[in-house]
This record gives C-alpha cells, structure tokens and sequence, in this order.
C-alpha cells in the first residue's frame, strides 16, 4: 500500500522536472538575440546617392536642399554635402538605439534624420563623434 504513493511522488517529481527543464530551455532560446554582436561593416553601408536621397527624405525639400549631408563611411560619418542653413542630416543605423535592444546591431534598420541648428549643437556631435 506503501508503494503507491511513493509511485505518485515520483512520477509527479519527475513531471515536474521534466516541465522545468523545458521551461528553461524555452526561455533560453527567447534569450537569444537576433543580432548578437556587430555584422560585417559592408552591411551599414549603402550607395552613395542612395544614402544622399534617404537623408534628405527627413525634412522638407526647403530645409533639406541646403542642408549639410553625412553618409557612413568605413571610417564613421562624412560630410559629402557641404550645408548653408545649419541643418544636418544623416541616416541612423540601429546602434542610436539603446544597446539592450535586441535589434543594436541590425545592419537592415535605417532611419533618416535631420538635426536642426540647436540639436546640431547639442546632440549630434556627440552621437556622430564630430566636433561643432
């Protein structure tokens, strides 16, 4: 008569152990990030004009015509237009995100931005490593 509950606890403590260790498993696999470490720089970059185009997509054609342009380059950013009303635009890649992001390094995510003349000032030397 014994036996039969001692059968029930270890079925059960197996069960349990079983569903744990599944749980976990699961888990460690949600864990994994899709873009774990930096892809091959070839992969931020783009076309010249291509990049050129998108940057300026960030504001209206009145703002953006005069506006100074950087593009990525295997060095960071390089001005490749030269600006006259203080604006500057670029295209962001993922890393401006925060690096607990899953998507940090993802070299397909590209946003384009224009700084205006305080945010120049302000933000985007520090973000881009330029000195206003």
């Amino acid at each position: 008569m014994k036996q039969k509950p001692l059968r029930t606890i270890a079925l059960t403590s197996l069960a349990l152990v079983v569903m744990l260790a599944a749980a976990w498993q699961a888990q460690a696999q949600v864990a994994k990030a899709p873009y774990p470490s930096m892809a091959p720089v070839d992969q931020y970059l783009m076309e010249r004009n291509a990049e050129i185009t998108l940057a300026r997509s960030a504001a209206p054609e009145s703002i953006s015509q005069d506006a100074e342009v950087m593009v990525l380059g295997r060095h960071g950013y390089e001005t490749v237009v030269k600006g006259k009303n203080g604006f500057v635009c670029v295209v962001q890649r993922s890393w401006t995100a925060g690096t607990d992001d899953p998507d940090f390094w993802n070299p397909k995510l590209r946003a384009p931005i224009c700084f205006n003349p305080p945010a120049v000032r302000s933000t985007f030397h520090k973000r881009s490593g330029r000195r206003s």
